[in-house]
Order: structure tokens, then C-alpha cells, then sequence
């Protein structure tokens, strides 16, 4: 079934680019099993696991993955913690297979906020995988868009102050430069799962004329069904960016 649907997504032809999603209903999924929500994010893992190595089969160059917001540094402690103990595990666990599937990792994000052990786990991880060709798996992590937004704003102010750019020089594709994607297409196509149809501060500006498709599913039941469902869908969509074909 899996494998005939991966088929007619192909021979399609009109995979995006760039997949974004953001990962939502980990602890809701738990709750409802009577389980610890860390058991929720745990089993959010396997759908990583699984999501990108679709990505990968189908030649879907960026994947850009919510991973932990800004505003989650403002949950309980204890919660935080175990999130930054399962991120660490995680990544020591998965490094040598992303490296063996050609897959490029990038954190995207004010990870400077990250434990220094955690910090530096990523940082290794980044050039270990800098010259892997293949998927570019990227984490947001510590993200915020609207800090994004202003950081960039920033930079683009001091530049201004010491004359190295004029007034005249700022447009989009300058602005683009100081933001964590400066070297990525848009994202195509959103995914959102868990019954919440926002944003959330992810990607407000690179999304402006990307595809939403919300979904039911919390995040550890979406598995590879429900990502070419989503594909199949953003397939039948007709992508005019304000124009008239």
C-alpha cells in the first residue's frame, strides 16, 4: 500500500522541496494512554525516525522540523530537562546512520541558550555531516520567528550605522540573508499535526506563501501514510503566488 502510494507521489513528479512541520500533540498522545508525557516525546522519535527516511527515499532536499520553541525553555523544569536528556541521547544514538543516509544536519535557532553540553553535541554533530549531500535535515530549536525576524532587523540596523549598506540596499533578498534559512528555498508545503491549525511562531516569514495542511493525527501516530497523504494533497494544489496563470 505504502510502497504503490510512494510509487504515484513520484511519477508525479511535484514533491517539494522544502517540508516543514511542526511536531504538536506529543504529550496530548500520551495523556490520553495514561502514560508520562516524555513516553509521548519518545515515541514523537520513531516518527522522526520514520519521516525522515521517507523524506530522504523521495529526494525532498530540506525538511525543517519544530523541535522546541523559544516558549518551551518556559515549561517545568523537570519537563525541560528530560526533553534536553532525550534531545542528547538522541542525537549520540542517530549520528552514525544520518551520516551513513548522506544526510546533512543544521539547527536552526538561538541555541546558545542550550545546556553547554547539548550545545556542543549539536555543534559536533553539524560538521560531522557538513559534507553529506543528501537530505538537509534541519532542527528548530530554540526557535522563535518573530526573534528571528528581529535579530535580522538588527543586524540589518547595525549595518546601516556603519554605513556598510544604504537605506536603498534593503529588500527581500537582503533580509533573507540574516535569517536561519538564508541558504534555503521556502518551505512548499507545512504540516501541522495535533487538531491546532496555527503557526505557532515557526517560519513566519518563509512561509508566506507555503502550503498549511493540518492534520488530527498527534505527532507519534504520524507515520509514512499520513506524509505522502499530506504530499498527494499539496499535489493537487494549484500554486499561483498571487498571479494568474
Amino acid at each position: 500500500m505504502i510502497l504503490d502510494k510512494k510509487k504515484q507521489i513520484i511519477k508525479k513528479g511535484f514533491i517539494p522541496t522544502h517540508i516543514a512541520i511542526i511536531m504538536d500533540g506529543n504529550g496530548r498522545w500520551a495523556k490520553e494512554k495514561s502514560l508520562p508525557r516524555i513516553i509521548g516525546h519518545k515515541n514523537g522519535i520513531k516518527s522522526v525516525r520514520s519521516i525522515t527516511t521517507l523524506c530522504s527515499d523521495l529526494e525532498v532536499k530540506y525538511l525543517t522540523l519544530y523541535t522546541f520553541s523559544i516558549e518551551n525553555l518556559d515549561r517545568p523544569k523537570i519537563e525541560v530537562s528530560n526533553l534536553m536528556s532525550l534531545l542528547g541521547s538522541t542525537i549520540k544514538n542517530e549520528i552514525n546512520k544520518i551520516k551513513k543516509n548522506n544526510i546533512k544536519l543544521n539547527v536552526l535557532g538561538f541555541i546558545d541558550r542550550l545546556p553547554p553540553k547539548i550545545n556542543k553535541l549539536l555543534k559536533d554533530a553539524m560538521i560531522e555531516t557538513s559534507s553529506n549531500t543528501g537530505l538537509n535535515l534541519n532542527l528548530a530549536l530554540v526557535y522563535s520567528s518573530r526573534m528571528e525576524i528581529l535579530n535580522a532587523t538588527r543586524q540589518i540596523g547595525k549595518k546601516l550605522i556603519s554605513k556598510e549598506i544604504c537605506l536603498d540596499d534593503i529588500n527581500e533578498s537582503l533580509f533573507k540573508k540574516y535569517l536561519f534559512t538564508a541558504e534555503m528555498p521556502d518551505p512548499d508545503l507545512l504540516i501541522r499535526t495535533g487538531n491546532e491549525n496555527r503557526l505557532s511562531n515557526f517560519l513566519l516569514w518563509q512561509s508566506a506563501y507555503t502550503e498549511l495542511y493540518f492534520t488530527k493525527k498527534y505527532w507519534p501516530d504520524f507515520n509514512e501514510e499520513e506524509l505522502l497523504l499530506a504530499i498527494e494533497d499539496f499535489q493537487k494544489r494549484d500554486r499561483r503566488f498571487g498571479k494568474i496563470k
